[in-house]
Parts: C-alpha cells; structure tokens; sequence
C-alpha cells in the first residue's frame, strides 16, 4: 500500500506538532490557529492528567491488597484533603487566570511576579493545615464516619496525607502558574516525574518488595510524599532558571501584599467553587458510609475510575482556561469563545466514549480491584450511574473553566452552590434514605445534578458577560 505525498505531509506536520507541544516551546498562543493552539496546549495537559489518572488507580489496586479498611481509609482521608486543597486549586485557579492575562498582554516580569506571590499563600496555607492534621488524624476520620477498625488501621496514614500537604499544594500552584503562561509541558513533566516515583515505590513500601519495609497503607502516604516532593523540586528548578514567558529573577522575591490580596480576591470564587464541589462530596461520602464499609470501599474504586478519565478531560478544560485567559489579554474575545466551544465538543467526543465503555465493562474494572461481592456490587452501580452525565459534564466543565480563566470566579460558584448543596445533596439524601434506594440514590443524584450544573453553565456563558470582566 502505498502511502501518497499529501498524506506523508499531513503525518509530519501531525509529528512535527506533537514535538512542539511536549518540547513546552515558547509560543504565541494568541496569533496561531485555534485547533492548533487547543492542540499545543491540551496534549501536554491531557498526557499530565492521565499519569495523574494511572497514579490513583494503581494506588488504589495496591491499596486494595489491605483490606476493605484501608481503601475505606483512603477514601475519607480523600474526601477531607480534597475539601482543604480547595485553597490550592483556588489559588492555582486565580494563578492561571493572572498569568494567562499578563502573559497575553506581553507583560512578562508582571507575570513572573504575581507566580511569586503565589507560591507564598500556599506554604502558609499549607503550614496551616499540617499543624491541623499532625494533631488531629484520628478526629478527621472519627467526623467523617468511619468506624473504629477504619480510624485505628488508618490513622497513621491521614497524618501523613495531611503533615506532607505541602509538596501537593505546591504541585498544584506551580503547574497553574505554567498553564496560564502557555507552557504546559514542564506542568505536564512536573507530574510524571512525581507519580512515575508514586507507581514505583507504592507497591514497594506498601508490599515490603526488594529492600523496601513492609509498611501496608502507611507506605503508601510515604510513597506520595516522596514523589510529590520531587515533582516540586523539578518545577522549582523550571522557574530559578527562568524562560522567556516566565522570567522569574530575584527582584520578584519581594512580598507584595497588595498583589497577595489581589490574587486572594480573585481566586475567592475559585475557592468557593472547590469548596461548594468538595464540601458537597464529603457529604454524599457522608451519606454512603451509613450503608458500611463495603459501600464506601466499592465507591472509593469507582471514583479512582472515574477520576482515570475525568483528569484527561481537565486537561482539555485547562486548555481552554488558558487560552481564554491569553486572548482575552490581547483584545480578541471572539477568539477566545471560538477556543472554548471547539475545546467543549472535542471533550464530549472523548467522554462520550469513555461513559460507553464504563457502562459495558464496569463489573470487570472493579472486579480488578476487589473480589468481594458486595464491593464490587457497590462498585459497578457507582461507576455505571456516574458516567452517564459525561457528556454534558464534558461541556460543563470546559464552560466553567473558561469563566474561571477569563477572571469570573464567582458564575461557576454561584451555579456550583445552588447545583450541589441546594439540589445534589438534598436529592442524594432524599432518594438514599427517605425513599430507601441505599447508595444507589447517592450514585443516581450525582449525574443529574452535574447535567443540571452544565446546562446552566453553557446558558450563561452564551450571554457574553464573561468578556468584559477586568483583572
């Protein structure tokens, strides 16, 4: 068979571009094509978010090997970390936003300084919440509802999570700052060195392999922090030696706290959104841990799935965040639209096979991680009712992340408050426990709100509002 001339052009174009999208070159992504700048910007993003996907569902097959206690473990201590790393994606949130204007304006150094700025809310804030969860593990797990067997075999485990909170706090903050100046690919190496690490030595530390303790569910906090840690190093490294786009130099050392409070302000509804969304989780986790531990465990392994495709699609969303954010800062707010509706339905594509795969094949993706009938029972409806909001999850999730890159925080906050806490959880606790579905009104509540959440996102976004908001 042979290949013709136009084809062969067409596949070293496509290589050519791949190249440049994961060399993280400095590129105007203001002045090139829209396809080709979703392209740029969302490989290295989508390629960052899957090592991300295979980290939590690896973790959670060896985590498995401990019994129904400790993924039940996993779960809550997850559940409350998502809730106080609220603060971090918040911050990165208004970080990308920031950037992605400076960044569009041409304004390098103001870019550069406002990263700096950054990075100092989130060791505060991380120092914050070590001191919390050094002293308080076990009340954390006790306040989410775990039963004793649950709260003395993991513990441990929720102090370490919560003591080493820094290295994920600044992971999140510094791939912000590197998304919203367009240079995705040290984000997206960032995170495959640290869950390249994570892969490596969880099994090792959890299992006892090779020269490794045998350390169970501990390890595997232990395995984190250590990964997470030198994803950290690596960005620190990026942003001493500096780059075109992000100049960081020593006069951007200097604190200020009119900048800090700035961003604070604008990451503000970002926060709100984090919070609304986690505080809405904990308390359908909250809900499912009335029907035990294999509900809970069956659930945990479900999301692990979920997030598998899920943080791919983020990828997409980010791309969209930033290039708003960029084009918005150089005057072209139609461009801006046009990149967010062409992100939007290339999501729907991908997340709309993914939900057809899950629903066929979800007994067979829990079996793999446990054996248990009832968990994997749990499992399967989980995963099957969750993945059938996908599609307008996939554009709701590029429509809100577009408000978040243009500076609107508050929109998505706004529908995030009255989607999850005035409609999600009153439906999940009145299908769960007053009409007596189980958990199975937990699963069912979520993709009927999230459709909900998405329709009312892409309503309001149509009316344009968003391309006048000024940061």
């Amino acid at each position: 068979m042979q290949v013709s001339s136009s084809e062969q052009k067409g596949f070293v174009y496509y290589l050519k571009l791949i190249r440049q999208a994961l060399a993280g070159k400095d590129i105007d992504l203001t002045s090139v094509s829209i396809d080709r700048a979703i392209f740029l910007l969302a490989l290295p993003m989508i390629l960052e978010m899957s090592m991300e996907s295979l980290f939590a569902v690896v973790d959670a097959f060896f985590v498995s090997t401990q019994g129904t206690y400790a993924l039940a473990t996993v779960g809550l201590t997850e559940l409350v970390l998502t809730l106080v790393y609220t603060i971090a994606m918040g911050v990165s949130m208004a970080a990308t936003a920031l950037v992605a204007r400076r960044t569009g304006e041409k304004n390098h150094d103001a870019a550069a300084f406002t990263a700096m700025q950054t990075i100092y809310i989130g060791v505060i804030v991380s120092i914050l919440i070590s001191i919390v969860g050094f002293f308080f593990s076990k009340e954390i797990l006790a306040a989410m509802g775990a039963e004793p067997q649950v709260i003395e075999t993991g513990h441990h485990y929720t102090r370490i999570m919560f003591t080493g909170n820094i290295v994920i706090m600044l992971l999140f903050l510094i791939n912000g700052i590197f998304r919203g100046a367009g240079n995705a690919a040290i984000a997206m190496r960032s995170l495959w060195i640290a869950n390249t690490i994570n892969i490596i030595l969880c099994p090792a530390l959890i299992l006892g392999l090779g020269p490794f303790p045998k350390l169970g569910l501990t390890g595997a906090a232990i395995a984190t922090t250590i990964g997470r840690g030198t994803g950290v190093i690596y960005q620190v490294y990026h942003l001493v030696k500096g780059n075109k786009l992000l100049p960081i130099a020593a006069h951007h050392l200097k604190v200020s706290w009119e900048l800090i409070g700035k961003i604070l302000k604008t990451s503000l509804g970002g926060t709100l959104q984090f919070f609304i969304a986690s505080c809405s989780w904990i308390f359908l986790g909250r809900i499912v841990a009335t029907f035990h531990s294999d509900a809970v465990s069956g659930h945990t392994i479900a999301m692990r799935i979920i997030v598998f495709a899920i943080l791919p699609a983020w990828g997409m969303a980010n791309a969209g965040a930033t290039l708003v954010g960029q084009n918005l800062g150089a005057q072209q707010p139609e461009r801006a639209e046009k990149s967010v509706w062409r992100a939007g339905l290339l999501n729907v594509i991908f997340l709309g096979f993914v939900s057809l795969v899950f629903i066929a094949f979800a007994p067979w993706m829990i079996g793999v991680f446990s054996k248990d009938p009832s968990v994997v029972h749990y499992g399967t409806q989980s995963l099957r009712l969750v993945s059938t909001g996908y599609v307008f999850y996939a554009y709701g999730m590029v429509v809100s992340q577009a408000f978040n890159g243009a500076g609107d925080t508050m929109t998505p906050s706004l529908v995030n408050f009255f989607g999850f806490w005035c409609f999600q959880i009153p439906l999940a606790y009145v299908l769960a426990i007053t009409l007596s579905f189980g958990a199975m009104g937990v699963f069912l509540a979520i993709p009927i709100a999230e459709t909900a959440i998405a329709i009312a996102l892409i309503i309001i976004f149509r009316k344009g509002k968003w391309k006048k908001v000024m940061i």
